[in-house]
C-alpha cells in the first residue's frame, strides 16, 4: 500500500523538480561509494571551507544538478575529522575544516581516482540549451498567458494560438543548416 501522501506529494512539480534536481540528478547516479569523501578532500585541499560552502561547491561542480544534504556532509566531515584527515576551526557558531598532512597523503595515493571522478562529474553536468532559445520560450509563455488573461478564452483564439504555434514547431522542424 502507498503512503497516503505518496501521490500528492510526487504530483506537485516543484517537488518533482526539487527532488530531481538537488538531491537525485545525474550526478547521485555518478557518485560512487566514497567518491563523497573524496570529493570532500579534493574541495578542502582547495581552501578551508565551512559545510554549506562544501554543499554549494558541490552543487557548482555539478552545475545546479545535485547538492549533498548536509545529512550526508556533516557526518563525512565529522568522519574526516575523527580519521584526522581534516581538522576544524570555530568560527563563531560554524566550523571551518582545512586539510591536515593525514588528508594530503590520502589525496596523493588517491591522485587518479580523484580525476576521474572530476571528469566523471563534468561528463554528468546538464548541457544548458542556448540561452537564446531559454529566452525566446519563456517570451512565448508569457505572450500566451497575458492573451488568455485579458481576453475572453473564445475557440477562435485558442485555435489561432495554436496554428501560431504549430507554425513555428514545423518552421523548426524543417530548418537546415
Amino acid at each position: 500500500m502507498r503512503h497516503p501522501h505518496h501521490d500528492r506529494r510526487h504530483a506537485r512539480p516543484e517537488h518533482n523538480h526539487e527532488h530531481r534536481h538537488r538531491r537525485g540528478g545525474r550526478l547521485a547516479r555518478v557518485l560512487e561509494h566514497g567518491d563523497l569523501r573524496l570529493l570532500i578532500l579534493h574541495l578542502i585541499a582547495e581552501k578551508p571551507r565551512h559545510g554549506y560552502e562544501l554543499i554549494k561547491a558541490i552543487g557548482d561542480l555539478a552545475g545546479g544538478d545535485y547538492a549533498p544534504s548536509p545529512g550526508v556532509v556533516y557526518p563525512t566531515l565529522t568522519m574526516l575529522e575523527e580519521l584526522g584527515q581534516v581538522q576544524s576551526t570555530a568560527e563563531g557558531a560554524r566550523k571551518s575544516y582545512s586539510l591536515t598532512p593525514a588528508g594530503a597523503d590520502i589525496l596523493a595515493e588517491q591522485e587518479k581516482p580523484i580525476a576521474e571522478l572530476l571528469a566523471r562529474i563534468a561528463n554528468a553536468r546538464p548541457r544548458e540549451p542556448d540561452a537564446p532559445i531559454v529566452r525566446a520560450g519563456e517570451n512565448l509563455r508569457t505572450a500566451i498567458r497575458l492573451k488568455l488573461g485579458r481576453e475572453e478564452r473564445s475557440p477562435a483564439l485558442i485555435r489561432k494560438i495554436a496554428d501560431i504555434m504549430d507554425a513555428a514547431a514545423r518552421e523548426i522542424e524543417d530548418l537546415a543548416l
